[in-house]
Formats: structure tokens, sequence, C-alpha cells
């Protein structure tokens, strides 16, 4: 049988580890491409880029036939130029990751990692997003590879839903110690955000993004339930952000 074409990217960097793990795994799997940023791009969400040039620049290994290419934009341009100029057809999976760092609940919003994947899954690409949770540029991967594989060729297997993506988080702890891989709900959490306010040798004042993680939902369906609790949390996402329990109530307005 054919092997199947995979598109793998981040928002890390094309040089980053988790990125360079990934790859391995991919090409256990299927025939691989590689687009990703040139520089990490992590808190980028959904952008793309309209008001500047992209640049892309064929950065393949010389020990490999492996197409490589880093991107000046964003995960989601990467994704976009990967589709509609440098593939040779539409990939049969996208994966984006392993992602330096956790994208479980409401940091499913701000992901370059998920956004990627995301923009994959408007192009009809089934696609997974994967995540650990640990910050270290140098992380542990290994312990997530074999269930990485697993989820992987379950996607190909299977045929995703229909305008679904999936958002895949690792806890970092070793391998025996994972107890399994649960479908989870996005966990009703949030950030509450601080700004370190502080002024530079010229004394303008400038600021640095901080704050606390919250999770005060008491769920044990929750993928912040399963992260804590030892297990890998899977959660199936959408891209159709209409909130359709509003419509009957809004359809009672009066615009008259």
């Amino acid at each position: 049988m054919e092997k199947p074409l995979i598109l793998v990217t981040n928002d890390d960097g094309i040089n980053a580890p988790g990125i360079r793990c990934l790859i391995d795994i991919m090409s256990e799997i299927g025939e691989v491409i590689v687009v990703a940023p040139d520089s990490p791009q992590s808190g980028t969400g959904h952008a793309i880029t309209i008001n500047s040039t992209l640049h892309c620049s064929k950065v393949t290994p010389k020990t490999s036939d492996r197409l490589e290419y880093s991107c000046s934009g964003t995960p989601a341009d990467c994704v976009k130029l990967a589709v509609n100029e440098l593939m040779p057809r539409k990939p049969d999976l996208c994966v984006s990751g392993i992602n330096h760092g956790s994208n479980s609940s409401i940091n499913v919003i701000y992901s370059g990692t998920m956004s990627a994947a995301i923009e994959a899954g408007i192009e009809g690409i089934p696609a997974i997003g994967f995540s650990i949770l640990d910050y270290r540029w140098n992380a542990n991967f290994l312990n997530s590879r074999k269930f990485i594989k697993k989820i992987t060729l379950n996607a190909l297997k299977n045929k995703m839903p229909k305008g679904v993506v999936l958002n895949v988080n690792i806890p970092a702890i070793k391998e025996s110690e994972i107890k399994g891989i649960k479908i989870c709900r996005q966990a009703k959490a949030y950030w509450v955000e601080e700004f370190d306010k502080r002024k530079n040798p010229l004394g303008q004042e400038y600021y640095w993004l901080t704050g606390k993680f919250v999770d005060k939902d008491k769920g044990e369906d929750t993928d912040e339930w399963a992260l804590n609790n030892g297990f890998i949390s899977i959660v199936p996402v959408e891209f159709d952000l209409t909130a359709h329990f509003a419509i009957k109530d809004l359809n009672e307005w009066d615009f008259k």
C-alpha cells in the first residue's frame, strides 16, 4: 500500500526538539514533508501574514531525502503554504507539535500549535496537535513516542469526524506512569492575568504578561482532570465557533 503523506509543523520553530521527535515518529508511519516556522511562534493563535511578504527556504538535512521547509510566517501560514504551494498533493494527515508546554483547556485558543492543526482541518485534512506538559527546551519526549504513534495510526485508520481536529496533551511523567488515554472535554478554566510593569534604562515603561492558571471545573471528564491524574487527554475540537444554543434566544430580540 502507498504510504500516507504526512505534513509536520509546529509553533516552536523548525529546530525545536519537539518537532524533531515528531518527525522521527511520523517517518516510521509515512512519507513526511515538514513546513515549520523559522523562529518560535508560541501564543500567535491563528494569526496569518497579510501585511508583509512570506519567505520559505528548503532546509532538508544532507543526510535525508525528506523535504523540509523553513517559513518566515506563523503556524497557520505554514499550513496554507504547504497545502497550496509546496506539497505534491493534499496530505493524508497533518500533525503539529510536539509543543513544549500545555495546550489544554483555554490554552487551545492562544496556541499556535493547535491553530496549525485547525488550519489543516479547515482545508479538509485530518489533523492532530500534540503537546507535552513540559516547557523546557530539553523536555523528555521519549516517554510519549509510543502513544503518539498509536494515536496517529488510529487517526489514519479511522475516519475522523468532519470538521473536527484532535487536541492531544501528554503529562510530563515516565512512560510506565501513564495510565492510558482519555477522550475528554475542554475544562472550563482560565487565566487570571497580571502585567509586570518595569522601566528600561531610558525610563520608558514596558510590561511582561504574567498570570495564574485557575481551574474551578470539578468534572472528571475534563482534560485537566485527566492530565492531573496521569492520563493523556484527547479533546475533539471544532472550528465552527457558532454558539448554536444561543440562536433561538437571539431571534427573540427586537431589531425593528
